[in-house]
């Protein structure tokens, strides 16, 4: 190893900045055009791999959450192989501008990295850590951060899904992760704000089984790389703003709501901690911003 590469690594190890904590990115997509998206990531210093799910006779059957589940696995499996954590990210995914250079939400020498969600929904916060870093739960793998480690343990996890309910029926799989990963000792991370946006169109599955179809980021970072998918009617044509706007209230109006509410922060959790001070301004903290 010459001084150079020494001092790299050392000055890498210093850095808050996402890029510099990840090995490798995967982009989930099956048809869809991810051109933009690499793009845009790229722009912030990402270059990302797409996992493209090629069709099979036997798909034909599997339900839409189970061939999704399919896809995730094939990155896991990659991610399992790395020495490094693994991005991945949804192909509806929208990063903010300067997407890479975000500070990370994870501390990078914790050995028990579950997963740190760069985009969340359904969150709540647990524990504020040193460093600034919050525990907490999220559902929904559009855009996220694994360790080798918990990478082979998801594994284990879509396996068990593979065998029981099955491929062809409907399973949330995603909502689960959290208790799974803490079960098993592994630390999960939510971000201070959403890294982008989940740009695609409503699920109709998630309809057909009583959930909610459509979720957007609460808060972001900061202004997008390019217009969301639901910004365009059907996900196709023109971006109109309105559509893009209406989809930006409803996320920041929820995430108030859930705030208030006392489901981002729940009150026996604030209750409980060992330090409440941080982590009620952590949740509040958070919301206080005139961003997108």
């Amino acid at each position: 190893m010459t001084r150079l590469d020494a001092g790299s690594i050392a000055r890498a190890q210093r850095s808050r900045r996402l890029v510099d904590h990840i090995g490798q990115t995967y982009i989930i997509a099956c048809r869809e055009d991810t051109t933009v998206l690499e793009l845009a990531l790229r722009r912030s210093g990402v270059v990302a791999e797409v996992l493209r799910q090629s069709p099979r006779p036997e798909y034909a059957g599997y339900s839409r959450s189970f061939l999704c589940l399919l896809n995730h696995r094939h990155a896991w499996e990659l991610a399992s192989r790395a020495s490094q954590p693994t991005l991945i990210v949804e192909a509806d995914f929208v990063p903010v501008k300067n997407f890479g250079n975000l500070p990370i939400s994870f501390d990078p020498s914790n050995p028990d990295l579950g997963i740190a969600w760069l985009y969340t929904c359904a969150p709540q916060v647990y524990r504020i850590l040193p460093g600034g870093y919050a525990t907490g739960y999220s559902t929904a793998m559009v855009a996220y951060v694994i360790s080798p480690r918990s990478a082979r343990f998801l594994m284990q996890v879509a396996d068990e899904i593979a065998l029981n309910p099955g491929p062809r029926e409907y399973t949330p799989w995603d909502s689960g992760l959290d208790y799974r990963l803490r079960d098993h000792g592994f630390v999960n991370y939510v971000p201070f704000r959403n890294y982008g946006e989940h740009g695609g169109i409503p699920n109709p599955e998630h309809r057909q089984n009583k959930l909610s179809p459509t979720h957007r980021a609460d808060v972001l970072y900061g202004p997008l790389s390019f217009e969301p998918f639901y910004a365009r009617e059907k996900g196709v044509g023109k971006p109109n703003p309105l559509r893009y706007l209406k989809g930006r209230l409803y996320g920041r109006v929820k995430g108030l709501g859930r705030l208030a509410l006392g489901k981002y922060l729940r009150i026996p959790v604030l209750k409980s901690a060992e330090r409440p001070l941080p982590l009620a301004w952590f949740a509040l903290r958070r919301q206080l911003t005139f961003l997108p």
